[in-house]
Order: C-alpha cells, then sequence, then structure tokens
C-alpha cells in the first residue's frame, strides 16, 4: 500500500511530507519536483507569500545513490518566512474558514488553526505528487492538470496534441489551454482584487495512459473514483468534484451518456487492449475501476476566504460585531489549485497502480504489468 502524511503550518520552519510503501528502484529526480512546486507558487492572482518563499524539495530518506530503496521516503520544503513564534493570535474569525470551528472545537486560538489549514500545506502535497509521477512515467501514465474557469469566465481550449497543450498551459498567466482569453480574465481578477473581492473556478486533470483495472468494485472505500474524489476533496477550498460528465450526466438520458464499446484489433496490444470508446462521458472510470481511457475529473475551488474588504464577524472574546480579521492572500489562486488537484490525482493513481501490480520494486511492477497486458489481450 502506498501511503503517505504531511505535518507543517504555514509559518513553520517546514513542511514534511513522509510516503510509505514506495517501490524501490525508482530513479529520483529532484529538478522536475521543484519544476511542480514553482508551478503552485505561480499563476496570475497570488499574493506576496509567493514573493518571499522559493519553495524546493529535499529529499530526506528512502534513496540512495538517486534510486528509492523502499523505505518511507521523506520529503521537506523549508519555509523562509518561517515566523510562528512571533505571531499573535488572530481576535476575529474570518468566515469561509476554519477560524472559528477549529477554535471552538479545540477548545483554543484561532491561529492555532490556521496555521495548519492554511492552503501552505499542499506545497509538500505537490512534492508528493511529482514525486509520485516519476513511477507513473514508466508505465506511459501521464497526469495533466489545467484552468478549465475562472468565476464566471471559462477557458475553452484549442485543439492539439497533449505535448502543444502543455506548452500552451505553460506559457499561460493564468494556466489555461487558450492563451486569447488570457488577458480579458487577468482584467476580471484586477477589478474583483481593487474592489476587495477574490475569484474561484474550475480545474480539470486528465490522466493519460492508464491501463485497464486500476481499483475495484469490491468495496467501497477501494473504489478509485471515492479514492480521488475524497484526495481531491481534501485540497484547500475545493467544494466540488466530478468524473467524467459529473452533474450533467444526471441531465441526460441514458443513451446521451453511456460510452458505446467498439474494438479495434489494431490496438490490441496498446494500454486499451483494443476496446476504443467514441465517446467518454464516464471519465475513464466504471464500477470503480478505469477501463483504458482518459480519466477526466474536475474541481470547482471556492472563492479565496480572506477578503481585504472583510465580511462581518464577531470578536471572540467581546462577542461584539466587527469586521473578520485579514491575513496576507491572494485574489486568485485557481491556477496553483490545479497544480495542486494535478498531484494529488497523480497519488492515487501511483497508490491504485501499486495495488494493481505490487509495490516491492518498480522492476517486478513493470514485470507484473507486462504480464497483466499480455493475458488480458488474450482474454
Amino acid at each position: 500500500m502506498l501511503r503517505y502524511w504531511t505535518a507543517g503550518e504555514s509559518h513553520g520552519k517546514a513542511l514534511i511530507a513522509l510516503l510509505d510503501g514506495f517501490p524501490a528502484g525508482v530513479a529520483i529526480d529532484e529538478e522536475p519536483i521543484n519544476v511542480e512546486l514553482r508551478r503552485r507558487q505561480g499563476g496570475y492572482g497570488r499574493g506576496g507569500r509567493q514573493r518571499i518563499e522559493t519553495d524546493t524539495v529535499d529529499v530526506r530518506t528512502g534513496v540512495w545513490h538517486g534510486v528509492t530503496l523502499g523505505s518511507p521516503i521523506a520529503l521537506e520544503v523549508v519555509n523562509r518566512d518561517y515566523k510562528l513564534e512571533r505571531l499573535e493570535d488572530l481576535p476575529r474569525p474570518r468566515p469561509g474558514h476554519g477560524d472559528l470551528t477549529g477554535a471552538v472545537k479545540y477548545l483554543g486560538s484561532i491561529r492555532g488553526i490556521l496555521e495548519r489549514a492554511s492552503a501552505r500545506e499542499t506545497a509538500v502535497r505537490v512534492a508528493a505528487g511529482a514525486l509520485c509521477k516519476q513511477l507513473l512515467a514508466p508505465f506511459g501514465i501521464t497526469v495533466f492538470g489545467f484552468v478549465a474557469e475562472v468565476g464566471d469566465q471559462k477557458i475553452e481550449p484549442v485543439a492539439g496534441t497533449l505535448d502543444e497543450l502543455k506548452a500552451i498551459r505553460d506559457e499561460s498567466e493564468l494556466y489555461g489551454l487558450n492563451l486569447e482569453r488570457d488577458d480579458a480574465i487577468k482584467e476580471l481578477i484586477d477589478r474583483v482584487g481593487k474592489e476587495g473581492d477574490t475569484l474561484g473556478g474550475i480545474v480539470e486533470v486528465q490522466v493519460h495512459g492508464l491501463p485497464f483495472g486500476l481499483g475495484t468494485h469490491a468495496q467501497w472505500d477501494r473504489k478509485l473514483d471515492g479514492r480521488l474524489a475524497q484526495a481531491v476533496m481534501a485540497v484547500q477550498a475545493i467544494k466540488g468534484v466530478e468524473i467524467g460528465l459529473g452533474f450533467e450526466a444526471a441531465r441526460r438520458r441514458g443513451s446521451q451518456v453511456h460510452d458505446p464499446i467498439h474494438y479495434d484489433e489494431s490496438k490490441k496490444q496498446t494500454h486499451t487492449l483494443g476496446y476504443e470508446r467514441p465517446t467518454n462521458n464516464a471519465g475513464g472510470l466504471e464500477a470503480g475501476m478505469t477501463n483504458g481511457q482518459t480519466l477526466v475529473i474536475r474541481a470547482a475551488k471556492k472563492p479565496i476566504s480572506t477578503l481585504r474588504k472583510p465580511l462581518a464577524s464577531i470578536n471572540l472574546d467581546t462577542k461584539e460585531a466587527e469586521g473578520a480579521s485579514y491575513e496576507r492572500s491572494d485574489v486568485c489562486a485557481i491556477s496553483a489549485a490545479s497544480v495542486i488537484v494535478e498531484n494529488v490525482v497523480a497519488i492515487e493513481i501511483a497508490a491504485a497502480l501499486v495495488d494493481k501490480f505490487g509495490g516491492d520494486s518498480l522492476q517486478e511492477m513493470q514485470a507484473r504489468y507486462k504480464l497483466f497486458q499480455e493475458m488480458a489481450a488474450e482474454r
């Protein structure tokens, strides 16, 4: 079983991720992880914290001569803006944050909640996901995330190959797939920021090259769609998740939803085993298992809760009405959210791959993967 935990506070000394069950024999390159960390800090509409931090990963354990050992891997991202012990508590909880609920639950301070609840924690989740992509790559699996909507503005993707779309996304300040939409949406973000308000949006993640059979129908907690939904919903500020058509499937008739099955002998030796679909409304998952098609998952991120023009709140000491406290924040972090969701999806796909093909070593997994493909192709 591949699993992970994180530790650390927003303004603490460091953030740490501990991965257990990562297979031996995977060559690790820190630079692609650092690229993902830089992408997480980028995107139009980010705040001042991103100019302070320059995130890089330090792989502290589980690697020898650049290759994983099969033992637990500790990833560390140091906080340059370490000042936790000098920070005071917030007197007024911010609507939309965990300030009030956490302070009441733990009978303690708002500071003690917000430091761990902060999306700053996602830096090491991104690092863990970028590490997991290096396990997925030898199997031809690619995870690709982008911004689909900002506020009420859609970014209609242009046509292109996966490599072409990656190049467009990486050129875009919004991480979208249509450069012609950037200027108008940047103007929207600027206008909303001047009003003291914030924006959310929708991100999409696609996973290409998946084999049949990751996940299972056999138990509710092992269905891959359920595991993905939990991982994505556990990202700060995500309020909705859909796979494939998602909610739109409820509005259509069955004949407009379910994907017909065709067979193409020429593709028998590919990851689809020759089973082709003219549509992918299921988003690559049926009965909790991958079906050889591209996995498509979308997440809705609410606007950032910290507002320069604060909403009504109360002073926790006096219970008198006051404006909510303000902590340095972004206007729009949907670009960062696309990177975070992409990488937590990568973790779950890697975990499902380990479950299916064994997890002691990459070499053993590849042998089992090859054997499965051969057996499945002759079924």
